[in-house]
């Protein structure tokens, strides 16, 4: 069974709402799912999950929530060889702000850097717009899952 671990970061809950809301849905299209609250770049790097899902709030000025600055950081510093890695990246935001989807912006940008293989498009959820994240990601989730099970072949 294919491995997935779903990063967030979080600041209200959010993403991590998403995050559990996506998780059945995942295994249900036949992955092992883990969801990481406290991420590591280790749990990237050393024994690397088939597929990683982002589920990224931004806060501040386009920056990334507390609980996943070590990563983003410790990622942006060392650029590891990530040309193995498939991914998907659900950013939050809002469109009042400049920076909108700031940090998922960022994320995905260094992610490529590394040479990391993003799955689908980016999704962008608009918080000013979709009040629930999960209504506008769930079902980017089900037409995402097909094409992340088909990039493993």
């Amino acid at each position: 069974m294919p491995s997935m671990r779903i990063f967030v970061a979080t600041v209200y809950g959010g993403a991590l709402d998403v995050a559990e809301l996506s998780q059945p849905l995942c295994e249900q299209a036949g992955f092992q799912v883990n969801i990481l609250e406290e991420p590591e770049l280790e749990d990237l790097v050393n024994a690397p999950p088939d597929i990683a899902l982002f589920c990224i709030s931004t806060t501040g000025s386009g920056d990334f929530p507390g609980n996943f600055m070590r990563f983003a950081d410790n990622m942006a510093n060392q650029l590891p060889d990530l040309s193995h890695q498939r991914y998907g990246l659900i950013a939050m935001g809002d469109s009042s702000y400049d920076t909108f989807c700031g940090a998922g912006r960022k994320l995905d940008n260094v992610l490529q850097q590394c040479g990391a293989q993003r799955i689908g498009e980016r999704l962008e959820i608009d918080a000013s717009r979709t009040p629930m994240a999960d209504d506008e990601a769930l079902p980017w989730i089900e037409s995402w899952l097909p094409i992340a099970r088909e990039s493993l072949q």
